[in-house]
């Protein structure tokens, strides 16, 4: 009989967060769960790494006896890199991240904290999806996700990834009767349009809000952003060789 897969749970919105909370209890199904978190919101960290600061695992009591939960003062990389290097005592067979309140499809994965620890994961070899919905309230409801959640993270334990490759998986905000299937897509080309709300303390001193509109420049039938928008759950396979491999005859043709 062979022995249950090891889990490893994270996220960026926090360890209390709704989301996480509904991919732990999915994942218990699956396997044995550890779960490594920040202690508050690290939305938008990207693949930011503590190196000025001191970090702290506290190992709290959580509402499953079965999982192991810790909290973590840093980014969601750094809950990666010790819960690999300190906690485990072995590599895990799957690395989870999410659930997202909110999306991280397009460029948005470049930002995003949830998807930057499933990077992580990959980086150390093991195989790793984000998840993320695109309900970015408190409140959001994550039930109508969980069986696509549990059907994908099963696939890719008894699948396999190819090899340097992670799953980016977004939901849309809608009941689960009204999904209409999975895509596999490739991520859409789209931008922020960027501006800075600027504002004065009462003493007189400027500071800034960052605020902008998400602007899709793809019409392509094949993106992310075209799967969630017409009702599909969309997975876009996902590399951290960041090497424009197309740029290179170019580059080589140049007198340098």
């Amino acid at each position: 009989m062979n022995p249950k897969p090891t889990i490893l749970v994270t996220n960026d919105d926090g360890i209390n967060a709704p989301g996480i909370r509904a991919l732990i209890e999915v994942m218990t199904t699956l396997g044995d769960v550890i779960v490594v978190a920040p202690d508050s919101p690290q939305s938008a960290m990207g693949h930011a790494i503590t190196i000025n600061s001191t970090l702290y695992l506290n190992k709290i009591s959580p509402e499953n006896a079965n999982v192991v939960e810790y909290a973590c003062s840093g980014t969601p990389v750094d809950c990666v890199k010790l819960a690999v290097n300190e906690i485990l005592k072995k590599k895990p067979d799957l690395c989870v991240s999410g659930i997202n309140h909110g999306s991280n499809s397009s460029i948005n994965v470049i930002y995003s904290g949830t998807m930057s620890a499933a990077v992580e994961a990959g980086i150390e070899g093991i195989p790793a999806i984000g998840f993320s919905l695109l309900d970015y309230t408190w409140e959001a409801d994550f039930e109508a996700v969980k069986p696509f959640v549990q059907k994908i993270a099963q696939k890719v334990l008894t699948e396999k990834l190819p090899e340097g490759t992670i799953l980016n998986v977004n939901f849309p905000k809608l009941p689960q009767e009204a999904i209409k299937g999975i895509k596999i897509c490739r991520q859409a080309k789209a931008i922020w349009m960027e501006k800075f709300d600027k504002r004065q303390t009462p003493y007189g001193k400027d500071y800034y809000w960052l605020t902008g509109e998400f602007v899709n420049q793809d019409k392509g039938e094949d993106t992310d952003e075209w799967a969630l928008q017409n009702g599909y759950v969309s997975i876009v396979p996902v590399q951290f060789d960041l090497t424009a491999y197309h740029a290179i005859q170019q580059l080589n043709s140049w007198d340098l």
